[in-house]
């Protein structure tokens, strides 16, 4: 991209973010649920479980998530500190696409061990990010979560960059926890993570978006592509560049770009 394209693509999705990072966002969205809550653990487990089933269609995501955090008494670290089997049996019939109570099951499990033992979500992402990059960090994370006996099929729920993925979920989720622009939409929970180092929640749309746009050549949603759109978004705004997430998806979800 030329200085001129460069800066005029900067204004534009400057633009489009000031247009969609705004409350009015919040409640179709799978951030929503969080929002229920005020305690910081009830933030990061809702947020994490949220964001875990959040591909396919927006309004399933939420009705589902909403589900989740029903089936846990509306208290998610309650329920993930203190659950029983009996507790854990009134998860069966969950389902979302493919992930089911099984699956559910043992996502309680493994956040209690990894707040019991790993100084809970943020203390595992903190531990391990890396000078300029969460990408490390989520592959940890992952081996912390699977660090207790589980099901096999149940790993295929958190991604790893490790493994060539995108890891948008995640992604998505280290937004909530870690940008604070005082919109009101992100939470700004974990200060001792620079929104600097955060990386874009790459999917179809945000993807395709950034293609037209210049700032992403490859054609996989992989890792290597959301290195790539690292690049292209902190030459826009090294120390936010994941605000340009609320643009690039704007565009293509609601505006069809």
């Amino acid at each position: 991209m030329s200085k001129t394209v460069s800066q005029d693509i900067k204004l534009f999705l400057e633009e489009k973010v000031v247009q969609y990072n705004q409350p009015d966002f919040i409640l179709p969205d799978p951030i929503s649920i969080p929002h229920q809550f005020n305690q910081k653990e009830d933030i990061e487990i809702a947020g994490f479980l949220a964001a875990t089933i959040a591909w396919g269609n927006r309004k399933m995501i939420v009705k589902n998530a909403n589900r989740m955090v029903d089936m846990m008494g509306n208290s998610p670290y309650d329920f993930v500190m203190d659950h029983n089997d009996v507790q854990l049996d009134r998860l069966d019939g969950f389902v979302h696409r493919t992930f089911n109570s099984d699956d559910f099951k043992y996502f309680i499990k493994a956040l209690q061990n990894i707040y019991v033992n790993h100084r809970g979500i943020e203390g595992v992402f903190e531990k391990y990010q890396t000078e300029n990059s969460m990408q490390p960090a989520i592959h940890e994370f992952k081996k912390a979560f699977f660090s207790i006996d589980h099901p096999h099929r149940t790993q295929k729920h958190v991604s790893d960059p490790n493994k060539k993925s995108a890891a948008k979920k995640i992604n998505m989720f280290l937004r909530w926890m870690v940008r604070n622009d005082n919109s009101g939409v992100d939470f700004g929970l974990w200060k001792n993570i620079s929104p600097a180092l955060l990386s874009c929640p790459l999917d179809v749309h945000s993807g395709n978006v950034a293609r037209k746009l210049g700032l992403l050549h490859r054609k996989q949603n992989d890792d290597k592509a959301v290195a790539e759109l690292d690049l292209s978004l902190r030459k826009l705004d090294i120390n936010d560049p994941v605000k340009y997430d609320f643009a690039l998806f704007g565009l293509g979800v609601f505006e069809g770009f």
